[in-house]
C-alpha cells in the first residue's frame, strides 16, 4: 500500500509505501528510505496470513517448476513412458495453479484490507490514509499468469484413447512393391 494524494492538499512531500516485509519512505528529493518490519509477532494477524500464503505460493510455484521440468517430453529425466511423462507435468500445472491461487487469496486478503481502512471513519485525514500500491497489480498478474500456466500444464494429459498406446511405434519395412 502507498500513502494516498486523495483530497485537497498534500500533506507531506513524503511517500510512504508500506508492504508485508518492510515500510519505506520516499522524500521527494528522490532519497528512500526503508525498514524491515521489527517483529514477527508484533505484526497484524492479516499480514502475518499474507506473509505465510506468499511463502507457501513461492513454495509451489519452485516445486512446480521442478516437476514441470521431469515431465516435458524433451527431458530424459525419469520414466521414458509418454503417459507418465504427461502425469508428471499436469502434477506441475497442478502445483502451478495451487501458487496462483494462494498468490491471489494474499493478494486480495491484503487490498481488501487496505480498502476497509481507507473507506473507515476515523479522525485521520483522507490523504494520511494508504491505498493500492504497484505492488498489488503486479501480484494479481502473476497470479492469473501462473494459474494460466498451470491451466496448459494440465491440458497436456493424454487423450483417453491413446493412454495404452506408445507414441514412437515403429513402422515395419514393405514387402510388396507398389505400382503406378
Amino acid at each position: 500500500r502507498q500513502s494516498s494524494y486523495a483530497g485537497d492538499a498534500i500533506i507531506t512531500a513524503v511517500g510512504l509505501h508500506e508492504g508485508l516485509w518492510m515500510s519505506c519512505a520516499a522524500q521527494s528529493t528522490g532519497q528512500v528510505q526503508c525498514r524491515l518490519h521489527d517483529s514477527l509477532l508484533s505484526l497484524e494477524v492479516h499480514i502475518q496470513t499474507c506473509r505465510a500464503l506468499m511463502v507457501i505460493s513461492l513454495l509451489l510455484g519452485f516445486f512446480g517448476i521442478i516437476v514441470s521440468v521431469v515431465g516435458m517430453k524433451c527431458t530424459k529425466v525419469g520414466e521414458e513412458d509418454p503417459v507418465t511423462k504427461s502425469r508428471i507435468a499436469v502434477a506441475g500445472g497442478v502445483l502451478f495453479v495451487l501458487s496462483g491461487l494462494c498468490t491471489l487469496a494474499a493478494v486480495s486478503s491484503y487490498a481488501t484490507q487496505v480498502t476497509y481502512e481507507f473507506f473507515r471513519e476515523s479522525t485521520i485525514p483522507i490523504n494520511a490514509r494508504y491505498e493500492f500500491g504497484s505492488a498489488l497489480f503486479v501480484g494479481w498478474g502473476a497470479a492469473s499468469l501462473s494459474m494460466l500456466g498451470g491451466s496448459l500444464l494440465c491440458c497436456s494429459c493424454p487423450a483417453k484413447e491413446r493412454r495404452g498406446q506408445q507414441y514412437h511405434q515403429q513402422s515395419q519395412p514393405s514387402t510388396a512393391r507398389e505400382y503406378v
